[in-house]
């Protein structure tokens, strides 16, 4: 049974192992990271660890029982009881519900752990499968998404209210 962890150093590994074997899959939907950010990863992965010690983000990697990374569920910019969701998970476990699962989790967690009472998360008009995750996991549209928001591409804020389980 995979397993919800908070992003820790030893993770490193298996995160860019993750990034990288489905970077193309990420690429086809979303924005791509480019090879900066493979070529610093070690670089970035302590600084969001420090972004994560200082309260300000909460990163979470979901953890196959192999020790492989199945998905990212992040929350950032932590302030006043609200915080940003986003989220990826692994070409090979899409559309196999992880990611509903995962994202109901996390807002559990993102009540009980971190004290948030509203996750918003942005997506853009063609990624659908992320539409659908966030529409099962109880968000519901608020508003159009700028470009700025998405790396270039268009779309819609998703909002919910941690208070109401689904």
């Amino acid at each position: 049974m995979p397993e919800l962890k908070l992003l820790d150093a030893g993770n490193a590994p298996a995160v860019l192992a993750f990034e990288l074997a489905n970077r193309a899959y990420f690429a086809a939907s979303i924005s791509d990271r480019g090879d900066e950010f493979f070529d610093q990863f070690t670089d970035r992965h302590s600084a969001l660890l420090a972004e994560q010690e200082a309260g300000i983000c909460a990163f979470y990697v979901l953890v196959a029982e192999d020790g492989s990374v199945l998905g990212r569920f992040n929350l950032y910019d932590l302030e006043d009881g609200t915080a940003r969701l986003g989220y990826r998970v692994a070409q090979h476990v899409a559309g196999r519900g992880v990611a509903t699962a995962t994202v109901r989790e996390l807002c559990r967690l993102a009540a009980a752990r971190h004290g948030l009472r509203t996750l918003r998360a942005a997506t853009s008009r063609e990624n659908v499968a992320s539409q659908k995750v966030l529409t099962k996991a109880g968000f519901v549209p608020v508003g159009p998404a700028e470009p700025a928001d998405l790396g270039g591409k268009p779309g819609t804020w998703y909002q919910r209210d941690l208070a109401v389980q689904s």
